[in-house]
C-alpha cells in the first residue's frame, strides 16, 4: 500500500476562463471538498479550436454545485482524459482539483473492480462478478489517490462528502490522514444483502473503508440496513438500529434518496420551444395513438431486453396493431470498451430488427432505437410527447429518469410505469408498479397504463408529482449535510 502524506506545500491553481494562474496558500484551503470519480466539469473544443470546461450534465452535479458556489467549496475528481497532469484550476466559483489516472488505472480500477466487480455485485448479480486481486489493488491504488488529493486540499475541520461506489475505500483513508476532518460518504447505486455482500474476497476492507466516515448514506433504507447488519457480521462490532460503534466515536447510517431539479424541469417544459418540438415528435412519429419512452444508459441492469419483449408481444398477440402505439427507446453509449456491454448492444438491436421485421408497416415501425446521448432540451421534450414512460430496471438505486418525468409531467396527463426494483418506488407509490422479470405481467400493466382514463392518469400523477417537488435535489444535499454538520440522528427508515 503506497504511505500516503500530510500535504504542506501550496496548490497551484488555474483559471480556466483567462488561463490566469494564482497561488493558493494552505490558509485558502476548503472547508468543504467534495470527492467523486469525475470531477463536476467537461472539456469542449470551440469552434476556434480553443479548449474551456463547461458544466457536466447530471444530478449529482445540479445538486451539488449551488452548495460548492455557496461555500467556495473544492471538487476533487478525475478530469476525463487518461495519462494527464493537470494543475489544480477554478470554474463557476469551485476550486477543481483533478487526479490522475493512467490508462491502466481506468482498464482495472474504473472499468476493472468498480464496474467489472462491484457494478454486477451490488445490482443483485444480474452479470457474474469478476474477482481478480489485480483489478483490487488497482482499486486500492487510485483510492489512496483520491484520500491524499483530498487531504491536500481540505482546511482544518472541513466537511468532506465522498460519493459512490468507485471510492469506498477513500473515508478510512482520509480519517488516518486528516482525523479533524468532518467525513460523509453516500452510495447512488444499490447496497445488497448479506447473501451477496459475502462473496466479496475483500468484503471487510470494503466495510472498513466505508466506516471511515461519520455519515453513511443511501439511497434506501433497505441498503442502510444492509451496512449496519454487515458491519456487525464481517467486522465485529456492536450496532444498535442505524449506528455503527467504533472504539473511538459512531458511525450512522441513513436513507437519503436523491431527487431532480424539479423548478428547472417545470421551467424548461414550459418553454414554448420544448413544447413546439414534443408536437414534432410525435408528428414524426407518425402520429400514433400511443408514444411510450424508454431512456436508459445502456446497461444489463436497466431491463431493456424484457421492457421491448413485452411490448412486442402485445403485437404478438395482437392485442396491439401497427400505429396504435410507437415504443421510443433510447439507450446512451456506456462502457463501450466492455465486452459485455458491446454484446448487449448487439443483442438488443438484433431483437429491434426482428420486432419491426415481424410487426412494422413500410415506414411505420413499432420500436424506435437509438444509441446517442441527447440534450436536456430534447429529453424534456421527449418526455413531453410520452404518454407512458417506461422505467423498468432489473435493480437501481434511485433511478432519476422516472423522477424527471413526473417533474416534467404539469399537464397530469402521463404514465409512468416501474419497475419494483428501482429505488424510485420507494416514493412514488401512484406509479403502474410491475416486476420487469415477469413479462405476462409487464405487457399487461404496460396495456393498463397505456389505457388509462385521463381521470385516472391526473390522479397518479398529481400524487407523485407532490413528491418529487416537494423533496427535490436540494433538499436531498441540504438534509445530507444538516446529518453530517450537525448532531441530529438521521434513522435509518427516514425518506
Amino acid at each position: 500500500m503506497t504511505q500516503l502524506r500530510p500535504h504542506k506545500s501550496p496548490i497551484r491553481v488555474k483559471s480556466a476562463s483567462v488561463g490566469e494562474e494564482l497561488e493558493v496558500q494552505t490558509s485558502k484551503k476548503s472547508d468543504f471538498v467534495v470527492v467523486a470519480n469525475r470531477l463536476p466539469v467537461d472539456r469542449v473544443t470551440g469552434d476556434d479550436g480553443e479548449a474551456s470546461w463547461r458544466r457536466s450534465p447530471g444530478g449529482l452535479v445540479t445538486a451539488i454545485v449551488p452548495v460548492m458556489q455557496r461555500r467556495e467549496g473544492a471538487w476533487v475528481g478525475w478530469q476525463g482524459s487518461p495519462d494527464e497532469d493537470l494543475e489544480p484550476f477554478t470554474a463557476e466559483g469551485m476550486t477543481l482539483v483533478p487526479v490522475r489516472l493512467s490508462g491502466q488505472d481506468i482498464e482495472l480500477y474504473y472499468e476493472g473492480f468498480s464496474n467489472a466487480t462491484l457494478w454486477p455485485l451490488y445490482h443483485d448479480v444480474i452479470a457474474q462478478p469478476v474477482y481478480r486481486r489485480r483489478l483490487w489493488d488497482a482499486y486500492v491504488r487510485v483510492n489512496e489517490r483520491f484520500a491524499q488529493a483530498t487531504a491536500d486540499i481540505a482546511a482544518e475541520g472541513a466537511v468532506v462528502w465522498v460519493q459512490d461506489y468507485q471510492l469506498q475505500l477513500v473515508p478510512k483513508m482520509l480519517r488516518e490522514l486528516r482525523p479533524d476532518l468532518r467525513i460523509g460518504f453516500f452510495l447512488h447505486i444499490p447496497f445488497p444483502p448479506m447473501e451477496l455482500f459475502q462473496q466479496l474476497p475483500w468484503r471487510r476492507e470494503i466495510l472498513e473503508g466505508l466506516l471511515g466516515a461519520d455519515l453513511v448514506g443511501f439511497q434506501s433504507p433497505d441498503g442502510a440496513s444492509n451496512f449496519v447488519r454487515l458491519s456487525r457480521r464481517f467486522c465485529d462490532l456492536k450496532t444498535q438500529r442505524h449506528e455503527v460503534m467504533l472504539d473511538d466515536r459512531t458511525v450512522r447510517a441513513g436513507a437519503f434518496p436523491i431527487s431532480v431539479d424539479a423548478n428547472e424541469l417545470i421551467a424548461l417544459v414550459g418553454t414554448p420551444e420544448v413544447q413546439k418540438r414534443a408536437a414534432q415528435i410525435r408528428e414524426d412519429l407518425g402520429n400514433p395513438a400511443c408514444v411510450l419512452l424508454g431512456v436508459d444508459r445502456l446497461d444489463y441492469t436497466k431491463g431493456i431486453q424484457q421492457r421491448l419483449r413485452a411490448f412486442t408481444e402485445l403485437f404478438k398477440d395482437k392485442t396491439l396493431k401497427c400505429g396504435d402505439a410507437v415504443f421510443v427507446q433510447i439507450a446512451t453509449p456506456s462502457r463501450e470498451r466492455v465486452e459485455e456491454y458491446r454484446i448487449l448492444r448487439d443483442e438488443i438491436e438484433l431483437q429491434v430488427g426482428r420486432a419491426n421485421g415481424m410487426y412494422a408497416e413500410l415506414g411505420a415501425p413499432i420500436i424506435n432505437y437509438m444509441h446517442t446521448s441527447y440534450s436536456r432540451d430534447e429529453l424534456a421534450a421527449l418526455y413531453l410527447a410520452a404518454d407512458v414512460m417506461v422505467v423498468t430496471p432489473l435493480r437501481d438505486g434511485m433511478n432519476l429518469v422516472a423522477k424527471e418525468y413526473v417533474a416534467c409531467r404539469a399537464d397530469l396527463r402521463g404514465s409512468l410505469l416501474l419497475s419494483e426494483f428501482a429505488g424510485a418506488a420507494n416514493e412514488l407509490h401512484r406509479a403502474f408498479l410491475v416486476n420487469p422479470y415477469d413479462i405476462g405481467g409487464t405487457k399487461h400493466r404496460m396495456y393498463e397504463a397505456m389505457h388509462a382514463s385521463p381521470v385516472e392518469r391526473a390522479r397518479r400523477m398529481r400524487s407523485m408529482r407532490k413528491r418529487v417537488i416537494e423533496h427535490d435535489v436540494d433538499r436531498w444535499a441540504n438534509e445530507f449535510l444538516v446529518a453530517l454538520e450537525g448532531n441530529q440522528r438521521h434513522a435509518v427508515s427516514a425518506g
